[in-house]
């Protein structure tokens, strides 16, 4: 069997001198959705999704619902019982139409994750996913805490702007959690994880962030894409207040050897009160969460 590995992605695994153990990663890949992964699908009551716009630009939005919401309806088929709110950046694009979409199952509780890429057709109060890639990824670097999502009567109206306001700045910068989606330049969409100590998202300016790319399991699905296409959509839940903070702009890989940092550029942003995730409370952080090291003088990511 040939490898579902895009170009961009072998471009990054060969870089950074992993193709081997990627090689081994790319056998958890399935086109359908495993008994065992239906389970754990149907216990969930929020999930992170990936998707563009109409103008292609990348973003991440959570959907809720109590158990049951997500579930397998058949091999290749899973149930959403969600859609975006009005005035999420994904409201029109999942709701009307077909598209691209990735979506992350993640349990902070028992640092479980698994990430499915297929195509969404929407119906009537949610969506129907058809599965092109199921698999799970390793527990490293998932804080563990128990997230609620905030009941859907207290959501507030979005907010946009172009930069971070100096509140924004602070989520960002103390931030241990934030979720990502990037898409291929065929268009299949990707939901991702990214976690670390408070203070490893860097925030350099009301306009430029930057954070460290942690070993993982080889397989650079984020990096893959932006290596061909590099955009990005972020999302930055506050854990006390429910505040979801979308960010879309530019992201670009640096090198420093086999040693990678990724640094974006915010274009748009979009927050809502009440559209996330409740977990009041310090995390029991990861132990595999590397040292936060402090940015270099002149304000350079690299």
């Amino acid at each position: 069997m040939g490898t579902r590995y895009h170009p961009g992605e072998r471009a990054v695994q060969e870089r950074a001198g992993l193709a081997d153990q990627a090689a081994f990663s790319d056998g958890a890949i399935r086109t359908e959705i495993p008994d065992v992964a239906a389970v754990f699908l149907a216990e969930r009551t929020w999930l992170a999704v990936g998707a563009v716009d109409g103008g292609g630009d990348p973003w991440c939005t959570l959907l809720g619902g109590p158990p049951g919401f997500l579930r397998a309806s058949g091999p290749r088929t899973l149930e959403v019982d969600a859609l975006p709110g009005a005035g999420d950046p994904l409201d029109g694009p999942l709701g009307r139409s077909p598209a691209r979409i990735g979506i992350l199952a993640i349990d902070p509780a028992t640092r479980r994750r698994m990430r499915i890429n297929g195509v969404a057709h929407p119906r009537p109060g949610g969506l129907r996913v058809t599965t092109d890639q199921v698999y799970s990824n390793c527990p490293k670097y998932i804080q563990k805490r128990v997230p609620h999502p905030v009941p859907a009567d207290r959501r507030g109206t979005p907010a946009a702007g172009d930069r971070l306001t100096p509140a924004q700045r602070d989520l960002v910068g103390s931030a241990d959690t934030f979720f990502i989606a990037t898409a291929a330049p065929g268009g299949d969409a990707d939901a991702n994880h990214r976690g670390g100590s408070p203070g490893f998202v860097r925030v350099h300016s009301p306009g430029r962030l930057s954070w460290p790319d942690y070993a993982g399991n080889a397989m650079f699905n984020t990096l893959g894409n932006l290596w061909e296409r590099p955009r990005a959509g972020l999302l930055f839940p506050d854990w006390g207040t429910g505040t979801v903070l979308q960010l879309t702009g530019t992201a670009r890989i640096h090198w420093d050897g086999t040693d990678r940092e990724v640094e974006f550029e915010v274009e748009r942003t979009v927050s809502t009160p009440g559209a996330g995730l409740l977990s009041p409370g310090a995390p029991l952080y990861s132990k595999f969460n590397p040292p936060v090291t402090p940015a270099a003088p002149n304000g350079d990511p690299r």
